[in-house]
């Protein structure tokens, strides 16, 4: 147990350029001085930028890194990369290894190929790449060898963020700020500035590569596309925490141990509710640098499962009938000090301070609904929402009955009792007392308080908590601003939590999200209802949405237009790429096998039919059959119907016409081809099935 211990400590955060490594590499002044420049109490000076460049050059070269690269998020969904070679010319035919505080600090990749929204044409190359101090740098190992990797923001040559990273840090900044002021009116003057904490769960299928490789689906759009449902889903509940296979095992702690040389602190693993389902959990860690380093996770899940002959699955709905994987989002907010400000606390002015900033939470989301929406939505998430395995598409507050019967003595001006722990005890001389939490957990609910955060639990598996993490900052941060106006003016916070609550109750729910009885009460209540992602992209350009992120300094309505401009092109793409590829299964695939069933099947029957034999069981599969491929036919023609439409429409009607009509129809045609999966001979069906996918690992 002690090797073991010893050999984790040795190679935790081996390969990053952190704490430990920035202490031993730099002078003293230095270190203090960056320490300070990642505080935001100074600005970089290029003369720190060039020590620290060469400390990190040689820490890097010493490792075996021959390259470095700036990593950056552009709005492609993914990160990317250049990599450059420390190698310079010494003059002599020779060479030295280089890398100066300018190389460190910025970059120029070509920003023309990457979506822009229309904030730069596609003659207007130059971008920039700017280091972000506050996110350390890491060595990463792979097929391309041991390179550098420097995070930074990205920008346009005329300003304007093209990353999802910068207005994730304008947020962070906004937040913080506003949170200072608030803190201030509570009499805390010790607090310099506020830290939102990030802990993602992050779920994943693994599949048998082998049968990845004979599936177009999964290689194209990275879900099936059809497939039959298994005689055994997740019905029996026996997957869930379940005992992990060896095969799985292996891969887990494969896993562990590169994601522990990048200093990510994966802590738990477990099963997932539906076959072949498994989810990782990191420890909480500043929202920024946890965001980045959930990329890396979701990058290197996928290159280790290819290493145990499997393939890592992200998409939020790889196979239908069974759950979805979703990323459940934990967010909270502390101080410089260590106080966690969603935390009760012990005394009366801690209790005051949480319930202040859990109202500013509640008021913050009803008033928002729709960004917070718009946070989870995707293409592929559209199937997961709602569906009995993930939050509905309502947006809604949980916060627990304790912590609602607070807020409703406040309104109503009543007493609050101290509460008493209350202790479980389950009657067994050998388990000891335990006590109960004051709330339980909601899994229904799109934003629920649990203990000292708040989980978003919409959040899809395969995208970057950059956008759900501005948002909430932002949302949250324009809150505080008018507290601290209201509280700067009459500083009395039970009048404020009064008025908050009695204004924007309507927005906690503490039911079943599921239910159809919620649907009609959140209608009532005035609660929006985007049921489709492309419904609500728009909502990002509303004014009152404009004015909020032009308000925070996080977005201007350049900015805005061009990330909603992007997210709609985005989904007509996804949708069209998987309705192309659908027609080619269809077509050079199911039909093509499901004939030469067909025919196996109609030569039997013209025989038993030549010597009078008639209603005989050939002969009703045939007629069965042949229905069904009729149906399948006509469907792959109203398909291509609709993707020769698409080219047709304006910009305008092809993010409408696809929601509408292409997704619809793809899902009738899917259904026509999984009704021929199940009466077609399993040695016809061109590729692997429900079956095979699900529960050979």
């Amino acid at each position: 147990m002690k090797n073991a211990e010893s050999d984790i400590m040795k190679i935790f955060g081996m390969n990053v350029f952190g704490e430990a490594a920035m202490q031993q590499r730099l002078p003293k002044n230095v270190y203090e001085q960056l320490r300070k420049i990642i505080k935001g109490h100074q600005a970089l000076d290029i003369n720190i930028a060039e020590i620290v460049a060469n400390a990190m050059k040689d820490w890097a070269i010493e490792k075996g890194a021959t390259h470095y690269t700036h990593w950056f998020q552009p709005l492609t969904g993914i990160t990317a990369e250049k990599h450059e070679s420390f190698i310079s010319p010494n003059g002599d035919g020779s060479i030295i290894m280089e890398f100066s505080g300018k190389e460190l600090v910025q970059g120029e990749p070509d920003a023309s190929s990457f979506p822009s929204g229309g904030l730069r044409a596609t003659f207007e190359a130059r971008g920039y790449t700017v280091w972000d101090v506050t996110s350390p740098a890491f060595i990463k190992d792979d097929e391309n060898g041991k390179t550098l990797y420097i995070p930074t923001a990205f920008t346009s040559y005329t300003g304007e963020a093209l990353d999802k990273k910068t207005p994730l840090l304008r947020s962070v900044e906004s937040l913080s700020k506003q949170v200072i002021r608030v803190l201030r009116l509570l009499g805390d003057t010790r607090s310099e500035y506020a830290i939102s904490s990030v802990g993602p769960e992050q779920e994943y299928f693994l599949v048998d590569e082998k049968y990845y490789n004979e599936r177009l689906d999964l290689q194209m759009t990275g879900r099936t596309l059809f497939g039959a449902p298994a005689p055994k889903g997740q019905e029996l509940d026996d997957h869930y925490f379940g005992s992990i296979k060896e095969r799985v095992s292996l891969f887990m702690n494969d896993l562990d141990m590169e994601l522990w040389k990048l200093g990510i602190s994966a802590k738990t693993k477990h099963n997932e509710v539906a076959p072949n389902q498994y989810e990782l959990a990191v420890v909480y860690g500043e929202c920024n640098v946890t965001i980045d380093q959930n990329h890396l996770v979701m990058e290197i899940m996928k290159r280790v499962a290819r290493r145990h002959q499997m393939v890592c699955l992200l998409h939020e709905k790889p196979f239908a009938r069974v759950n979805g994987s979703g990323k459940h989002n934990n967010w909270s907010v502390s101080t410089d000090t260590g106080v966690n400000l969603l935390s009760p606390g012990k005394t009366p002015e801690e209790n005051k301070r949480f319930l202040l900033f859990v109202a500013a939470a509640v008021k913050a989301v009803d008033e928002h609904a729709d960004l917070l929406r718009l946070a989870a939505s995707t293409a592929g998430n559209d199937h997961r929402l709602g569906g009995q395995e993930a939050p509905p598409a309502i947006i809604s507050v949980y916060l627990g009955q304790a912590l609602t019967a607070i807020f409703e003595k406040i309104e109503a001006g009543q007493k609050i009792d101290k509460k008493v722990k209350e202790i479980f005890n389950f009657g067994v001389s050998t388990l000891p007392d335990i006590s109960k939490d004051d709330t339980d957990r909601n899994r229904t609910s799109p934003f629920a308080f649990t203990l000292n955060k708040f989980e978003f639990r919409m959040v899809s598996s395969q995208s970057s908590l950059a956008r759900p993490n501005m948002i909430i900052n932002t949302i949250i941060a324009d809150t505080l601003a008018e507290f601290a106006d209201k509280l700067e003016k009459n500083n009395n916070v039970e009048a404020l939590l009064k008025d908050v609550y009695s204004r924007h109750k309507r927005i906690v729910f503490n039911g079943d999200g599921y239910s159809e009885k919620w649907h009609k009460e959140a209608k009532k209540r005035g609660l929006p209802h985007f049921d489709k992602s492309v419904d609500v992209y728009p909502e990002l350009c509303a004014p009152k949405n404009v004015a909020l992120f032009e308000r925070q300094n996080v977005l201007n309505k350049k900015e805005l237009t061009a990330r909603m401009l992007i997210f709609l092109e985005d989904y007509v793409l996804k949708n069209r790429i998987e309705a192309s590829t659908m027609l080619v299964m269809a077509e050079r695939q199911i039909l093509p096998g499901v004939l030469e069933y067909q025919t196996m099947i109609a030569e039997g029957a013209s025989k038993l039919l030549m010597v009078g034999a008639k209603n005989t069981l050939q002969v009703k599969l045939l007629k069965d059959l042949t229905k069904k491929l009729e149906i399948f036919s006509d469907g792959i023609k109203i398909l291509k119907t609709d993707i020769e439409k698409l080219k047709l429409l304006s910009e305008k009607e092809t993010p409408v016409f696809t929601g509408e009509t292409l997704v619809v129809d793809m899902k009738k045609l899917r259904e026509a081809g999984d009704a021929l999966e199940e009466i077609c001979g399993l040695e016809y069906w061109p590729m692997p099935t429900y079956s095979d996918m699900l529960f050979k690992i």
